[in-house]
């Protein structure tokens, strides 16, 4: 195996929720491995900064503010996208939201808002992206996944079926268009810290807990997500589809650390 098949220059990449936190390190990582990379998200400051720096590592881009929970703005961010590049060869869905909430007093509304971001808001990217991957025959699609796909973590009740059904839309997926040029993966992160989740993990009994569980000993750094990413994303994977990758340190592995 060459390092060119894990070379992306020539393909574009569009990110949703590609402008901050893990999101932002793969849109930037993805720039450092050659494709030319549309990070969007709904703040239009937050997509101009990083349009600004994936133009600094000599990478073309746009900036388009969006919203996965709009299927409108989705769709205009396709249309901007296929005028000024012609295609698009990969998709990363990252776009999230979380809130931890006992289940029991869990209101309808919030359960609804984070199954509509985390796991319909993945769908309807898949649809608006994949039906032009479908039509050029050629598509790469990375969705964000959870150690919440796997195991329950107390009180994110939402967020845990959401990414449950990230896993199970990313196989369904992946089955459906495997025949057809585009294959369909998911990437699910540990334990990354984040500015969002620093005082988390660096204060409470929950981010000891979580760091206890996680057999390397310490918290991940978002640029290590890069390369699984970059691999899905690549030639290297071409036969490749339906898989979930797991980069977590160790916690889906681990029984009793001590």
């Amino acid at each position: 195996m060459t390092p060119q098949l894990f070379n992306l220059e020539g393909r574009l990449a569009v990110v949703t929720g590609g402008t901050s936190g893990i999101g932002r390190a793969l849109s930037l990582g993805l720039a450092d491995a050659g494709a030319d990379v549309v990070a969007t998200a709904r703040r239009q400051q937050q997509v101009d900064d990083t349009a600004a720096e994936i133009e600094s590592r000599r990478r073309q881009t746009l900036r388009v503010a969006s919203d996965v929970g709009d299927r409108g703005s989705l769709e205009e961010l396709l249309a901007a996208t296929l005028e000024r590049f012609g295609k698009v060869d990969i998709l990363v869905n990252c776009a999230g939201t979380i809130k931890r909430t006992p289940t029991l007093d869990l209101p309808e509304a919030e359960w609804n808002n984070i199954l509509n971001t985390n796991l319909t808001g993945t769908l309807r990217a898949c649809q608006v992206f994949g039906r032009a991957m479908l039509e050029r025959g050629y598509g790469r699609i990375v969705n964000i996944a959870s150690l919440n796909s796997f195991v329950a973590l107390k009180e994110v009740a939402a967020y845990a079926a959401s990414k449950a059904g990230v896993a199970s839309l990313t196989r369904s997926l992946a089955i459906e268009w495997a025949n057809k040029g585009v294959t369909v993966n998911a990437v699910a992160p540990g334990i990354f810290r984040t500015e969002l989740n620093a005082d988390l993990l660096d204060s409470t009994p929950r981010g000891k807990e979580l760091l206890m569980r996680t057999p390397m000993g310490r918290f991940g750094k978002t640029e290590e997500l890069v390369g699984g990413v970059v691999y899905l994303a690549s030639d290297a994977a071409s036969f490749v589809t339906g898989q979930i990758l797991v980069v977590d340190g160790g916690f889906l592995a681990s029984g009793v650390n001590q």
